[in-house]
């Protein structure tokens, strides 16, 4: 599934480059918002998924006695592969450039 944060944030820096060109302010700052986001997509955010994977396997060989065995599972279904980042990027190129075309 592409990741839809990538598509809005590339799609809102296609709008701003095809509106104030590339060499503007807001085009950089667009720029830069979209590499963070992307990289907390595919880096950040798939590291915690694993660490909470890692921490539910903890907890469920833990002593039934033990005070957290009872905690419900933290969910592990965070972040996205570079792959889905990627996909979610072209995809916001895709309908930026759409839109400006038909603006």
């Amino acid at each position: 599934m592409p990741s839809s944060h990538s598509a809005f944030v590339v799609g809102l820096c296609t709008a701003v480059g095809f509106a104030s060109g590339t060499s503007s302010v807001e085009f950089a700052v667009c720029f830069v918002f979209s590499a963070i986001v992307m990289y907390d997509a595919s880096g950040v955010r798939q590291h915690a998924g694993k660490q909470a994977n890692v921490l539910n396997q903890i907890i469920s060989e833990l002593p039934p006695e033990h005070p957290v065995s009872d905690v419900r599972p933290l969910k592990d279904t965070l972040g996205h592969t570079p792959t889905q980042v990627f996909a979610g990027a072209c995809t916001g190129v895709i309908v930026g450039s759409l839109y400006m075309a038909n603006y």
